[in-house]
């Protein structure tokens, strides 16, 4: 609307403190706000008027009419997902209801599947590390045999 630079801002203030004076700029300064306030107020008023009268004139209906018949196909499929969601949320045995509990279902299997594979991994791992405990021991124990002299006297 109006195109203020930082410059002429800064000049319009220069002169507002020169006109208005020090003491009475902050009185100014607020009833412009209330101004502001008031006037944004009464747009957004204006525009929430304008658009219930365009709710009730029934421009949302022409307006989805209009871009059914711009995208048809489109348009068909959003109907049949609103009527399969709508169908599945009033009926849970029909067949969209059943498949959601056949997912739900296939869904606790996998996870029951992955924890017994998780937990047979673990175990084999464990075993794994005793016997490689035992091993190292073994090896330690076989080493520290050979390492140590003989303390005992030949003579």
């Amino acid at each position: 609307m109006f195109d203020l630079g930082w410059t002429e801002l800064l000049v319009v203030g220069i002169v507002a403190l020169i006109v208005v004076g020090p003491k009475d700029l902050p009185v100014l300064f607020r009833s412009l706000g209330r101004f502001m306030g008031k006037a944004r107020g009464m747009a957004r008023e204006f525009t929430q008027a304008m658009n219930d009268a365009a709710d009730e004139a029934g421009v949302s209906d022409i307006q989805k009419t209009f871009k059914n018949a711009s995208n048809p196909v489109s348009s068909a499929m959003d109907e049949v997902k609103n009527a399969a969601k709508s169908m599945a949320d009033l009926d849970p045995n029909s067949h969209s209801g059943k498949l959601s509990a056949e997912r739900a279902d296939a869904k606790k299997k996998i996870e029951l599947s992955a924890a017994k594979a998780a937990a047979e991994r673990k175990a084999r791992e464990a075993s794994e590390a005793a016997a490689k405990v035992g091993e190292m021991e073994a090896e330690i124990e076989a080493s520290a045999g050979s390492d140590v002299p003989d303390t005992k006297d030949k003579t």
